[in-house]
């Protein structure tokens, strides 16, 4: 055991609009498991202490995100990864994908070589637990930039679906899929601004959406039942019609896991609102909006770019684009009569 023998987990620290990603790059006891899903369910059901020791205080935070870099299954994947959070394991996650599509191109992880290249985009193929995501690095005199990526089929999974709360009573609601489910509703429904309330607001009205849904709605997948539960709440400004104008943003706070926030406006969130909005007809093919996280001032750029299927729903790709920056390299080390080895939250 990693607490016993004094071994390192070392860390390549990024952000992707102000969004941690701690990217563990050795360290990690071996993950088993046949596909994504199944590793997964692995690290879930017998590595979650160490998911606690990286996240968590004292070496993390409580809004702390962390990926870990694992063997891909499918043949076309470049890399798989698995994602983690406050309270467990996502099964998509856009910021992560920005970050570790530049990381993958910098560290030498792809066969291509890049070094030689001045201009252009490297395609990274990103095996992630909903599915295989494709993110296209800028490269410019050798130096990876603005990443993009295109999801998995992303649906509205319900629209104007009518959950009953304490505090908002009847409260109509949109569930979007992006490679994970949220609950997408607008501020005015909840009585906050997600550009100026304070943060604690956004939290409790959000999580109260999320509770109802949960308890009142039963999602499903065409794909796995793993994939079949509401991650979180995105509480929006309202303005999903596009009007022409490309420079004209639209802001969320999303809140997902237990409670965590944020900080970016959501990769797999900006997919889930846009197949919404397609499914709407709020927006068509090929027309790109600004999306901001209301309270941090950050932007993604995105846009509905194939028709597809998944399964019964009428699908559609959504191309999503922001950077990652790198913040620092980390070498955690782990006593064996630490009592707070596996870490602790704070709320």
């Amino acid at each position: 055991m990693m607490e016993e023998n004094g071994a390192e987990i070392s860390t390549v620290e990024m952000h992707t609009g102000g969004e941690p990603l701690r990217i563990i790059c050795s360290g990690y006891p071996e993950i088993k498991g046949d596909t994504i899903l199944a590793k997964r369910r692995y690290v879930r059901e017998h590595l979650d202490h160490i998911r606690k020791l990286a996240m968590f205080e004292p070496r993390g935070h409580y809004n702390m995100y962390g990926a870990v870099i694992v063997q891909p299954h499918s043949e076309m994947a470049d890399l798989g990864v698995i994602f983690m959070h406050n309270e467990g394991y996502s099964t998509m996650c856009g910021h992560a994908v920005i970050a570790l599509g530049r990381y993958a191109v910098d560290s030498g992880l792809l066969s291509t070589d890049v070094s030689r290249s001045s201009v252009g985009e490297v395609p990274v193929f990103i095996e992630c637990p909903c599915g295989v995501v494709k993110a296209l690095v800028d490269i410019e005199e050798g130096k990876s930039g603005r990443v993009r990526f295109i999801s998995v089929p992303a649906f509205a999974f319900g629209i104007d679906l009518e959950v009953t709360t304490e505090r908002f009573g009847k409260v109509k609601v949109d569930i979007g899929f992006g490679g994970a489910f949220y609950a997408i509703v607008p501020e005015d429904r909840l009585g906050v601004d997600v550009r100026s309330s304070p943060v604690n607001e956004v939290i409790d009205a959000a999580n109260v959406i999320s509770n109802a849904v949960k308890s009142q709605i039963r999602l499903h997948h065409p794909d796995s039942e793993d994939l079949a539960f509401l991650y979180g709440t995105i509480v929006t400004d309202g303005r999903d019609m596009y009007h022409g104008d490309s420079q004209e943003s639209t802001a969320n706070v999303c809140v997902f896991a237990d409670s965590q926030v944020d900080r970016c406006p959501t990769g797999s969130g900006v997919t889930a609102r846009i197949a919404v909005q397609y499914a709407r007809q709020q927006i068509g093919l090929h027309q790109i909006r600004v999306f901001e996280q209301g309270l941090v001032g950050s932007k993604f750029t995105g846009q509905a770019v194939k028709e597809t299927k998944c399964g019964d729903f009428d699908a559609v790709h959504v191309e999503v684009a922001g950077n990652a920056y790198y913040t620092g390299k980390c070498s955690f080390t782990v006593e064996k009569d630490d009592p707070f080895k596996e870490g602790f939250l704070l709320k």
